[in-house]
This record gives structure tokens, C-alpha cells and sequence, in this order.
């Protein structure tokens, strides 16, 4: 009988969730990703992950129509992360997202006279610049460009653009000093 030891379990769990992850993408998957358990996919699949990324389980990667959610190199996505993409989303290489963290472009349009469901949905690009670190459980939303080096605390909620090395919490999220 073979007896499986923890450190080959979790190989075998890694090799598991990256093949999975591969097979549900439009594009190659590098074999230095590690992907920790499964990552749900949504929509057109229109991901690029970067080289060296380490993805939790637990993910939403969605991207409908033309829209493209692209994750540079070195990226860590913590468990529960949503990335919602109708335009694009772009984290840009080293950056760190926190648990249940909700990257969203889009939002809910209202029309009079129609189901709110059937309204549609408004658009803007989000962007991430480089080794930016988003607290646990922050939601970015569409139009939002964050500058490298910029720190996000926990539980804020990003509705402006965030300069490069800044600190911002709260709701909606505003500088708390500089690093």
C-alpha cells in the first residue's frame, strides 16, 4: 500500500490545481506558477498570469467579451480573490493581494423602467503598478490606476486613483502617510 507523506500530498495537490488551471485558459500557463488548490474561471479566459506567480485556492479569474485580466510575474493572489473583468484589469509584476479582495471594472448601470439585471453594466480599466500590496478584503473599482509601490489596508474600498508610494485606507480609501 502506498502511503502518501504531506510534502508529496502537496506536490501532487500543486501539479493537480496547475494542469486544471492550464486546461481552462486561453494561454500558456508557465510551468513556475504555483497554484495552490483550485481557481474558478469564468467568461471569455482571456488571463495571462506571469511567471513565478503564487495563486491560493479559492479564486474567481472572470473576463467577459474582449475584456483581458493580465498578472505580471512574481504576483501573489490570496485565497478568495475575485478579479472581474468587462474592460481590463492589469496587476502589474510583484504585487501582493490580500484575501477576499474584490477587483471589479465594472458596475451595474440603472435605466428607468428596466430590471436593474437587465440594465447593463458601465466600464473603466483598472491598473496596478508595480509591487503595490492590497490588504485583506479591499475592493478596487473600475477606472482605479494605483502606482507602484502603493499600500492598500485592509477592508478599504478604492473608488479614486492612488499615487505611487502612498498609504490608503478606509471607506472610501484616503491617504494615511506617505512610505
Amino acid at each position: 500500500m502506498l502511503r502518501l507523506t504531506a510534502p508529496l500530498r502537496k506536490f501532487w495537490r500543486r501539479l493537480h490545481s496547475h494542469a486544471e488551471l492550464a486546461a481552462q485558459l486561453h494561454q500558456p500557463l508557465p510551468s513556475s506558477v504555483v497554484v495552490e488548490g483550485p481557481v474558478f474561471v469564468a467568461g471569455t479566459a482571456n488571463i495571462f498570469i506571469g511567471h513565478d506567480a503564487l495563486l491560493y485556492p479559492g479564486l474567481h479569474l472572470e473576463t467577459q467579451s474582449s475584456a483581458v485580466i493580465a498578472l505580471g510575474s512574481d504576483v501573489v493572489l490570496s485565497r478568495g480573490v475575485h478579479l472581474v473583468a468587462m474592460t481590463g484589469i492589469s496587476i502589474g509584476r510583484g504585487c501582493m493581494i490580500g484575501e477576499y479582495t474584490s477587483i471589479r471594472d465594472a458596475n451595474h448601470a440603472r435605466i428607468a423602467g428596466e430590471q436593474l439585471r437587465d440594465s447593463g453594466h458601465t466600464a473603466k480599466p483598472i491598473v496596478l503598478g508595480e509591487q503595490v500590496w492590497v490588504g485583506r478584503g479591499v475592493t478596487i473599482l473600475g477606472g482605479v490606476t494605483i502606482g507602484d509601490h502603493a499600500t492598500i489596508g485592509a477592508n478599504a474600498v478604492v473608488t479614486h486613483d492612488v499615487p505611487a508610494n502612498a498609504i490608503v485606507g478606509g471607506v472610501p480609501a484616503r491617504p494615511l502617510h506617505s512610505a
